[in-house]
Protein backbone atom coordinates (compact mmCIF):
# COMPACT_ATOMS: atom_id res chain seq x y z
CA UNK A 1 0.00 0.00 0.00
CA UNK A 2 2.93 2.44 0.95
CA UNK A 3 4.39 1.75 -2.29
CA UNK A 4 1.42 2.53 -4.53
CA UNK A 5 1.24 5.77 -2.72
CA UNK A 6 4.61 6.60 -3.37
CA UNK A 7 3.80 5.66 -7.11
CA UNK A 8 1.07 7.84 -7.61
CA UNK A 9 3.20 10.66 -5.38
CA UNK A 10 6.15 9.73 -8.37
CA UNK A 11 3.36 10.58 -11.19
CA UNK A 12 2.33 13.84 -9.49
CA UNK A 13 6.06 15.01 -8.92
CA UNK A 14 7.01 13.88 -12.99
CA UNK A 15 4.13 15.96 -14.18
CA UNK A 16 5.18 19.07 -12.28
CA UNK A 17 8.79 18.72 -11.99
CA UNK A 18 10.71 16.61 -13.87
CA UNK A 19 9.12 15.92 -17.23
CA UNK A 20 10.80 18.26 -19.43
CA UNK A 21 13.83 17.09 -18.08
CA UNK A 22 13.35 13.73 -18.82
CA UNK A 23 11.69 13.19 -21.65
CA UNK A 24 13.44 15.96 -23.84
CA UNK A 25 13.76 16.23 -27.54
CA UNK A 26 16.60 13.36 -28.83
CA UNK A 27 18.22 16.38 -30.89
CA UNK A 28 19.72 17.34 -27.04
CA UNK A 29 21.88 16.46 -24.74
CA UNK A 30 20.65 14.20 -21.39
CA UNK A 31 23.40 15.69 -19.28
CA UNK A 32 22.97 19.57 -20.24
CA UNK A 33 19.25 19.76 -20.83
CA UNK A 34 17.57 22.27 -18.25
CA UNK A 35 14.28 21.61 -16.01
CA UNK A 36 11.71 24.64 -16.28
CA UNK A 37 13.00 26.39 -12.80
CA UNK A 38 8.81 27.32 -12.44
CA UNK A 39 7.66 24.23 -11.79
CA UNK A 40 7.41 22.35 -8.25
CA UNK A 41 10.56 20.81 -6.32
CA UNK A 42 10.54 17.98 -4.45
CA UNK A 43 10.63 19.26 -0.63
CA UNK A 44 9.92 16.64 1.49
CA UNK A 45 10.99 12.71 2.33
CA UNK A 46 8.25 11.34 1.11
CA UNK A 47 8.69 13.12 -2.34
CA UNK A 48 11.84 12.23 -2.63
CA UNK A 49 11.39 8.22 -1.69
CA UNK A 50 8.48 8.96 -4.29
CA UNK A 51 11.32 9.38 -6.65
CA UNK A 52 13.60 6.88 -6.42
CA UNK A 53 10.53 4.35 -5.78
CA UNK A 54 10.01 4.76 -10.13
CA UNK A 55 10.76 1.29 -11.12
CA UNK A 56 10.87 2.27 -14.51
CA UNK A 57 13.89 4.58 -14.07
CA UNK A 58 15.54 3.60 -11.08
CA UNK A 59 15.37 -0.32 -11.62
CA UNK A 60 16.67 -0.62 -14.78
CA UNK A 61 19.85 -1.35 -16.34
CA UNK A 62 21.51 -1.50 -19.52
CA UNK A 63 20.86 -4.42 -22.29
CA UNK A 64 22.57 -3.79 -25.54
CA UNK A 65 25.58 -6.02 -23.62
CA UNK A 66 23.10 -8.83 -23.95
CA UNK A 67 22.74 -8.41 -27.72
CA UNK A 68 26.31 -7.84 -28.25
CA UNK A 69 27.08 -11.36 -25.96
CA UNK A 70 28.04 -15.15 -27.29
CA UNK A 71 25.07 -16.60 -25.29
CA UNK A 72 22.77 -15.91 -27.87
CA UNK A 73 22.00 -15.78 -31.68
CA UNK A 74 19.48 -15.28 -33.97
CA UNK A 75 18.90 -15.66 -37.39
CA UNK A 76 18.62 -13.00 -40.63
CA UNK A 77 15.12 -12.93 -40.28
CA UNK A 78 15.26 -12.57 -36.41
CA UNK A 79 18.30 -9.88 -37.05
CA UNK A 80 16.11 -7.93 -39.85
CA UNK A 81 13.16 -7.68 -37.42
CA UNK A 82 15.19 -6.01 -34.86
CA UNK A 83 13.51 -2.97 -34.00
CA UNK A 84 16.63 -0.41 -34.01
CA UNK A 85 20.06 0.23 -35.53
CA UNK A 86 21.65 -0.02 -32.10
CA UNK A 87 20.43 -3.78 -31.83
CA UNK A 88 21.07 -4.64 -34.76
CA UNK A 89 25.03 -2.72 -34.70
CA UNK A 90 25.86 -4.26 -31.73
CA UNK A 91 25.16 -8.03 -32.56
CA UNK A 92 27.83 -7.36 -34.85
CA UNK A 93 30.06 -5.44 -33.21
CA UNK A 94 29.73 -2.44 -35.59
CA UNK A 95 31.99 1.14 -35.47
CA UNK A 96 29.06 3.11 -35.52
CA UNK A 97 26.02 1.73 -33.12
CA UNK A 98 23.27 4.51 -32.96
CA UNK A 99 23.02 5.91 -36.48
CA UNK A 100 22.97 9.08 -34.55
CA UNK A 101 19.46 8.33 -32.30
CA UNK A 102 19.17 8.72 -29.02
CA UNK A 103 20.44 5.49 -26.46
CA UNK A 104 18.14 4.59 -23.46
CA UNK A 105 21.45 2.77 -21.96
CA UNK A 106 23.45 5.55 -21.67
CA UNK A 107 20.03 8.29 -21.02
CA UNK A 108 18.09 6.15 -18.47
CA UNK A 109 21.35 5.57 -15.85
CA UNK A 110 22.11 9.37 -16.44
CA UNK A 111 18.06 9.54 -15.42
CA UNK A 112 19.29 7.81 -12.12
CA UNK A 113 21.65 9.80 -11.46
CA UNK A 114 19.90 13.06 -11.68
CA UNK A 115 17.03 11.32 -9.49
CA UNK A 116 19.83 10.30 -7.13
CA UNK A 117 21.32 14.15 -7.04
CA UNK A 118 17.83 15.92 -6.75
CA UNK A 119 17.18 14.10 -3.77
CA UNK A 120 20.90 13.86 -1.91
CA UNK A 121 20.87 18.15 -3.22
CA UNK A 122 17.45 18.17 -1.30
CA UNK A 123 17.92 16.21 2.03
CA UNK A 124 21.05 19.00 2.12
CA UNK A 125 18.62 21.46 2.08
CA UNK A 126 16.69 19.99 4.58
CA UNK A 127 18.84 18.41 7.37
CA UNK A 128 17.84 15.43 9.16
CA UNK A 129 16.71 18.05 12.18
CA UNK A 130 13.12 18.19 11.67
CA UNK A 131 12.79 14.71 10.49
CA UNK A 132 12.61 10.82 11.15
CA UNK A 133 16.58 10.23 11.40
CA UNK A 134 16.17 6.51 9.84
CA UNK A 135 13.97 7.30 7.66
CA UNK A 136 16.53 10.31 6.39
CA UNK A 137 19.03 7.75 6.51
CA UNK A 138 17.28 5.43 4.37
CA UNK A 139 15.93 7.98 1.84
CA UNK A 140 20.17 9.18 1.58
CA UNK A 141 21.66 5.93 1.72
CA UNK A 142 19.49 4.90 -1.13
CA UNK A 143 19.95 7.78 -3.25
CA UNK A 144 23.84 7.09 -2.41
CA UNK A 145 23.19 3.28 -3.62
CA UNK A 146 21.14 4.19 -7.05
CA UNK A 147 24.09 6.75 -7.64
CA UNK A 148 26.52 4.02 -7.40
CA UNK A 149 24.50 1.20 -9.06
CA UNK A 150 24.25 3.50 -12.13
CA UNK A 151 27.55 4.75 -12.21
CA UNK A 152 28.52 0.86 -11.88
CA UNK A 153 26.45 0.25 -15.76
CA UNK A 154 28.01 3.41 -16.86
CA UNK A 155 31.68 2.18 -16.52
CA UNK A 156 30.88 -1.40 -17.88
CA UNK A 157 29.63 -0.50 -21.15
CA UNK A 158 31.11 3.12 -22.00
CA UNK A 159 34.65 2.94 -20.21
CA UNK A 160 38.04 -0.05 -20.63
CA UNK A 161 37.90 -2.66 -18.29
CA UNK A 162 39.86 -1.80 -15.15
CA UNK A 163 43.86 -2.29 -15.14
CA UNK A 164 46.01 -1.17 -12.89
CA UNK A 165 48.27 0.33 -14.90
CA UNK A 166 46.03 2.21 -17.19
CA UNK A 167 43.18 3.06 -14.71
CA UNK A 168 44.70 6.71 -13.72
CA UNK A 169 45.22 7.57 -17.82
CA UNK A 170 42.17 6.30 -19.03
CA UNK A 171 38.63 7.93 -19.32
CA UNK A 172 35.85 6.85 -16.99
CA UNK A 173 32.37 8.44 -17.71
CA UNK A 174 31.12 11.95 -16.59
CA UNK A 175 30.65 11.89 -12.43
CA UNK A 176 27.93 13.69 -11.68
CA UNK A 177 27.44 14.78 -8.03
CA UNK A 178 24.61 18.17 -8.23
CA UNK A 179 21.50 18.04 -10.00
CA UNK A 180 22.80 21.20 -11.12
CA UNK A 181 22.70 20.73 -15.05
CA UNK A 182 24.52 24.61 -15.11
CA UNK A 183 28.39 22.02 -14.30
CA UNK A 184 29.89 21.10 -17.25
CA UNK A 185 30.20 17.16 -17.87
CA UNK A 186 33.87 15.49 -18.16
CA UNK A 187 34.92 12.80 -18.25
CA UNK A 188 37.30 11.84 -15.54
CA UNK A 189 39.87 8.51 -15.39
CA UNK A 190 38.64 4.96 -14.81
CA UNK A 191 40.24 5.45 -11.72
CA UNK A 192 38.39 8.14 -10.10
CA UNK A 193 34.90 7.45 -11.46
CA UNK A 194 35.62 3.85 -9.13
CA UNK A 195 36.38 5.58 -6.23
CA UNK A 196 33.82 8.09 -6.60
CA UNK A 197 31.50 4.42 -7.14
CA UNK A 198 33.04 3.23 -3.70
CA UNK A 199 32.66 6.28 -1.44
CA UNK A 200 29.21 6.41 -2.38
CA UNK A 201 28.69 2.80 -1.58
CA UNK A 202 30.62 2.80 1.60
CA UNK A 203 28.87 6.06 2.51
CA UNK A 204 25.44 4.51 1.60
CA UNK A 205 26.42 1.25 4.43
CA UNK A 206 26.45 3.27 6.89
CA UNK A 207 22.95 4.59 6.43
CA UNK A 208 20.95 1.42 5.08
CA UNK A 209 19.44 -1.33 7.38
CA UNK A 210 20.21 -4.81 6.80
CA UNK A 211 16.82 -5.03 4.27
CA UNK A 212 14.49 -3.30 2.63
CA UNK A 213 10.87 -2.72 2.86
CA UNK A 214 10.81 -4.07 -0.87
CA UNK A 215 13.32 -5.60 -2.65
CA UNK A 216 12.96 -3.10 -5.09
CA UNK A 217 14.63 -0.67 -2.61
CA UNK A 218 18.52 -1.00 -1.64
CA UNK A 219 19.89 -2.41 1.45
CA UNK A 220 22.93 -2.97 3.08
CA UNK A 221 23.02 -6.81 1.97
CA UNK A 222 22.54 -5.12 -1.57
CA UNK A 223 25.36 -3.02 -1.07
CA UNK A 224 27.74 -5.40 -0.10
CA UNK A 225 26.52 -7.47 -3.19
CA UNK A 226 27.79 -4.57 -5.58
CA UNK A 227 30.75 -3.80 -3.40
CA UNK A 228 31.53 -7.52 -4.39
CA UNK A 229 30.80 -6.82 -8.07
CA UNK A 230 33.03 -3.91 -7.98
CA UNK A 231 35.83 -5.51 -6.79
CA UNK A 232 35.72 -8.47 -8.87
CA UNK A 233 35.69 -6.48 -11.99
CA UNK A 234 38.72 -4.48 -10.51
CA UNK A 235 40.52 -7.81 -10.53
CA UNK A 236 40.79 -7.21 -6.60
CA UNK A 237 39.79 -10.42 -5.62
CA UNK A 238 40.58 -10.24 -1.87
CA UNK A 239 37.83 -7.14 -1.39
CA UNK A 240 35.66 -9.09 -3.98
CA UNK A 241 35.90 -11.67 -1.41
CA UNK A 242 35.48 -9.89 1.64
CA UNK A 243 32.22 -8.05 0.63
CA UNK A 244 30.38 -11.27 -0.54
CA UNK A 245 31.35 -12.42 2.54
CA UNK A 246 29.69 -9.74 4.26
CA UNK A 247 26.89 -10.31 2.24
CA UNK A 248 26.32 -13.40 2.60
CA UNK A 249 26.89 -12.92 5.98
CA UNK A 250 23.44 -11.22 6.41
CA UNK A 251 21.62 -12.98 3.37
CA UNK A 252 23.10 -16.53 2.02
CA UNK A 253 19.85 -18.10 0.73
CA UNK A 254 19.44 -19.92 -1.91
CA UNK A 255 16.47 -21.53 -3.64
CA UNK A 256 16.48 -25.60 -4.26
CA UNK A 257 15.49 -26.02 -7.70
CA UNK A 258 13.88 -29.39 -6.98
CA UNK A 259 11.08 -27.29 -5.09
CA UNK A 260 10.05 -24.97 -8.50
CA UNK A 261 7.74 -26.38 -11.36
CA UNK A 262 10.83 -26.11 -13.84
CA UNK A 263 8.41 -26.57 -17.13
CA UNK A 264 6.23 -23.53 -15.88
CA UNK A 265 6.96 -20.82 -18.75
CA UNK A 266 7.83 -18.59 -15.50
CA UNK A 267 8.85 -21.25 -13.02
CA UNK A 268 10.61 -18.58 -10.30
CA UNK A 269 8.11 -16.18 -7.65
CA UNK A 270 7.91 -12.75 -8.81
CA UNK A 271 10.14 -10.96 -6.26
CA UNK A 272 8.10 -7.90 -5.74
CA UNK A 273 4.92 -9.77 -5.16
CA UNK A 274 6.14 -13.36 -3.95
CA UNK A 275 8.87 -14.65 -1.93
CA UNK A 276 12.20 -15.00 -4.42
CA UNK A 277 14.55 -15.70 -1.52
CA UNK A 278 17.82 -15.31 -3.80
CA UNK A 279 16.76 -11.51 -5.09
CA UNK A 280 18.70 -8.88 -3.03
CA UNK A 281 17.80 -6.04 -4.99
CA UNK A 282 15.45 -5.91 -8.21
CA UNK A 283 16.15 -4.34 -11.42
CA UNK A 284 15.74 -5.31 -14.74
CA UNK A 285 17.42 -4.98 -18.07
CA UNK A 286 16.43 -2.47 -20.28
CA UNK A 287 13.49 -3.79 -22.65
CA UNK A 288 15.00 -4.24 -26.34
CA UNK A 289 13.22 -6.47 -29.02
CA UNK A 290 16.21 -9.20 -29.08
CA UNK A 291 15.61 -9.98 -25.53
CA UNK A 292 11.73 -10.52 -26.33
CA UNK A 293 11.82 -12.17 -29.81
CA UNK A 294 11.36 -16.06 -30.24
CA UNK A 295 14.17 -16.33 -33.24
CA UNK A 296 16.63 -15.12 -30.42
CA UNK A 297 18.18 -18.58 -29.14
CA UNK A 298 20.82 -19.56 -26.57
CA UNK A 299 24.06 -20.42 -28.35
CA UNK A 300 24.04 -24.45 -29.23
CA UNK A 301 27.18 -25.15 -27.25
CA UNK A 302 25.78 -23.10 -24.42
CA UNK A 303 22.95 -25.20 -23.80
CA UNK A 304 24.68 -28.33 -24.46
CA UNK A 305 27.19 -27.82 -21.60
CA UNK A 306 24.00 -28.44 -19.04
CA UNK A 307 24.00 -31.77 -17.54
CA UNK A 308 20.71 -33.83 -18.42
CA UNK A 309 20.17 -33.47 -14.37
CA UNK A 310 21.15 -30.17 -14.21
CA UNK A 311 17.38 -28.36 -13.50
CA UNK A 312 18.57 -25.05 -15.02
CA UNK A 313 18.30 -27.20 -18.46
CA UNK A 314 14.39 -27.17 -17.86
CA UNK A 315 13.55 -24.32 -15.85
CA UNK A 316 15.81 -21.55 -17.78
CA UNK A 317 14.95 -22.79 -21.61
CA UNK A 318 12.49 -24.27 -23.87
CA UNK A 319 12.20 -25.04 -27.07
CA UNK A 320 10.81 -23.14 -29.83
CA UNK A 321 11.14 -23.14 -34.01
CA UNK A 322 14.90 -24.46 -34.24
CA UNK A 323 16.37 -23.84 -31.16
CA UNK A 324 15.92 -23.00 -27.33
CA UNK A 325 14.52 -19.81 -26.03
CA UNK A 326 15.55 -17.95 -22.34
CA UNK A 327 12.69 -18.65 -20.39
CA UNK A 328 13.96 -18.56 -16.65
CA UNK A 329 14.68 -14.70 -15.41
CA UNK A 330 14.22 -13.66 -11.42
CA UNK A 331 11.50 -11.34 -12.24
CA UNK A 332 8.74 -14.23 -12.60
CA UNK A 333 7.80 -11.88 -15.98
CA UNK A 334 9.08 -11.36 -19.25
CA UNK A 335 11.64 -8.70 -18.60
CA UNK A 336 15.59 -10.09 -17.60
CA UNK A 337 16.32 -9.80 -14.55
CA UNK A 338 19.73 -7.77 -14.04
CA UNK A 339 19.54 -6.92 -10.10
CA UNK A 340 21.70 -8.54 -7.14
CA UNK A 341 21.02 -12.08 -6.09
CA UNK A 342 22.55 -14.26 -3.38
CA UNK A 343 23.79 -16.64 -6.48
CA UNK A 344 25.85 -15.05 -7.69
CA UNK A 345 27.88 -13.63 -4.98
CA UNK A 346 28.17 -17.49 -4.12
CA UNK A 347 30.28 -17.38 -7.63
CA UNK A 348 31.83 -14.45 -6.60
CA UNK A 349 33.52 -15.66 -3.52
CA UNK A 350 33.82 -19.24 -5.45
CA UNK A 351 35.77 -17.53 -7.92
CA UNK A 352 37.91 -14.78 -5.34
CA UNK A 353 38.81 -18.07 -2.98
CA UNK A 354 40.33 -20.26 -6.48
CA UNK A 355 42.64 -17.30 -7.54
CA UNK A 356 43.35 -16.51 -3.98
CA UNK A 357 44.88 -20.21 -3.44
CA UNK A 358 41.98 -21.24 -0.99
CA UNK A 359 40.73 -24.29 -2.77
CA UNK A 360 38.69 -25.44 0.03
CA UNK A 361 36.62 -22.26 0.61
CA UNK A 362 36.24 -22.62 -3.49
CA UNK A 363 34.54 -25.96 -3.90
CA UNK A 364 32.21 -25.28 -1.05
CA UNK A 365 31.05 -22.69 -2.37
CA UNK A 366 30.66 -24.22 -5.76
CA UNK A 367 28.87 -27.39 -4.70
CA UNK A 368 26.71 -25.12 -2.30
CA UNK A 369 25.11 -23.38 -5.15
CA UNK A 370 25.41 -26.68 -7.82
CA UNK A 371 23.50 -29.23 -4.80
CA UNK A 372 20.28 -27.43 -5.19
CA UNK A 373 20.50 -27.35 -9.17
CA UNK A 374 20.58 -30.69 -9.74
CA UNK A 375 17.68 -33.80 -9.54
CA UNK A 376 17.64 -34.46 -5.69
CA UNK A 377 20.57 -37.19 -5.43
CA UNK A 378 22.08 -37.06 -8.59
CA UNK A 379 24.56 -33.91 -8.14
CA UNK A 380 28.07 -35.45 -6.76
CA UNK A 381 30.08 -33.11 -5.38
CA UNK A 382 33.05 -31.30 -7.87
CA UNK A 383 36.79 -32.14 -6.25
CA UNK A 384 40.32 -31.24 -7.69
CA UNK A 385 43.55 -30.61 -6.40
CA UNK A 386 43.99 -28.12 -9.08
CA UNK A 387 42.83 -24.16 -8.36
CA UNK A 388 43.28 -23.93 -12.13
CA UNK A 389 40.82 -26.25 -12.92
CA UNK A 390 38.41 -25.29 -10.06
CA UNK A 391 38.73 -21.81 -11.36
CA UNK A 392 37.68 -23.13 -15.11
CA UNK A 393 35.15 -24.99 -13.34
CA UNK A 394 33.78 -21.98 -11.47
CA UNK A 395 33.63 -19.54 -14.58
CA UNK A 396 31.90 -22.14 -16.81
CA UNK A 397 29.38 -22.85 -13.78
CA UNK A 398 28.54 -18.88 -13.23
CA UNK A 399 28.19 -18.41 -17.02
CA UNK A 400 25.46 -21.17 -16.98
CA UNK A 401 23.99 -19.34 -13.22
CA UNK A 402 24.19 -15.95 -14.65
CA UNK A 403 22.94 -16.16 -18.30
CA UNK A 404 20.56 -13.05 -19.57
CA UNK A 405 21.69 -11.24 -16.11
CA UNK A 406 23.84 -9.06 -18.37
CA UNK A 407 27.31 -10.09 -17.07
CA UNK A 408 28.73 -12.13 -19.86
CA UNK A 409 29.79 -8.94 -21.72
CA UNK A 410 31.74 -7.48 -18.42
CA UNK A 411 33.08 -11.30 -17.86
CA UNK A 412 34.46 -11.54 -21.30
CA UNK A 413 35.71 -7.82 -21.00
CA UNK A 414 37.98 -9.02 -17.96
CA UNK A 415 38.75 -12.58 -18.59
CA UNK A 416 39.88 -11.51 -22.11
CA UNK A 417 42.91 -9.96 -20.19
CA UNK A 418 44.31 -12.97 -19.09
CA UNK A 419 45.18 -15.46 -22.38
CA UNK A 420 43.58 -18.41 -20.34
CA UNK A 421 40.49 -17.62 -20.51
CA UNK A 422 40.36 -14.76 -23.17
CA UNK A 423 37.63 -15.83 -25.84
CA UNK A 424 37.32 -15.08 -29.65
CA UNK A 425 33.61 -14.12 -30.79
CA UNK A 426 32.38 -15.01 -34.28
CA UNK A 427 29.08 -14.89 -35.80
CA UNK A 428 27.35 -15.27 -39.08
CA UNK A 429 24.93 -12.85 -40.96
CA UNK A 430 23.72 -13.22 -44.11
CA UNK A 431 26.72 -14.82 -45.43
CA UNK A 432 28.93 -13.01 -43.84
CA UNK A 433 31.28 -13.52 -40.82
CA UNK A 434 31.97 -11.19 -38.08
CA UNK A 435 34.68 -11.78 -36.00
CA UNK A 436 35.62 -9.82 -32.46
CA UNK A 437 39.15 -10.29 -31.02
CA UNK A 438 39.60 -10.13 -27.55
CA UNK A 439 40.36 -6.73 -25.90
CA UNK A 440 38.94 -5.14 -29.04
CA UNK A 441 38.11 -1.10 -28.43
CA UNK A 442 34.62 -2.39 -29.39
CA UNK A 443 33.97 -3.97 -26.24
CA UNK A 444 33.57 -0.42 -25.07
CA UNK A 445 30.54 1.02 -26.30
CA UNK A 446 30.57 4.28 -27.78
CA UNK A 447 29.25 7.42 -26.15
CA UNK A 448 26.19 8.31 -28.19
CA UNK A 449 26.60 11.22 -30.25
CA UNK A 450 24.47 13.69 -29.65
CA UNK A 451 26.19 13.50 -25.81
CA UNK A 452 29.49 14.12 -27.78
CA UNK A 453 28.37 16.89 -29.74
CA UNK A 454 27.06 18.71 -26.94
CA UNK A 455 29.27 18.54 -24.31
CA UNK A 456 32.66 17.91 -26.58
CA UNK A 457 33.74 14.83 -24.29
CA UNK A 458 36.15 12.67 -26.01
CA UNK A 459 34.54 9.20 -27.92
CA UNK A 460 35.81 5.93 -27.08
CA UNK A 461 37.85 4.47 -30.28
CA UNK A 462 36.47 1.68 -32.32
Amino acid sequence: MIFKENMKRYNYLLATFLLLYLFSSCQKSFLNEKPDQALLVPESLSDFQALLDNLNIMNVTPSLQNVATDDYYTTDNGWSALSSPAEKNSYIWLSDIYENQTNQDWNIPYKQVFYANVVLDGLNQIGPGNTSQNTYNQIKGSALFYRAFAEYNLIQMFAADYDPATASQLPGIPVRSSSDVNIKSTRGSIKETYEAIVADLNNAALLLSNTAAFKSRPCKTAVYALLSKIYLSMRNYSQAQAFATACLNLNSSLIDYNTILTSASRPFPPPLTADNKEVIFYATLNSYSFNRAATTYVNADLYNAYNSNDLRKTAYFNMRGTGYNFKGTYTGNVSFFAGLATDEIYFIRAECEARLNNLTEALTDLNTVMALRFVNGTYTNYTTTDPNQALIKILLERRKELISRGVRWYDLKRLNREASTAVTLSRSLRGQNHTLLPNSNRYVFPIPDDEIAANGLPQNPR
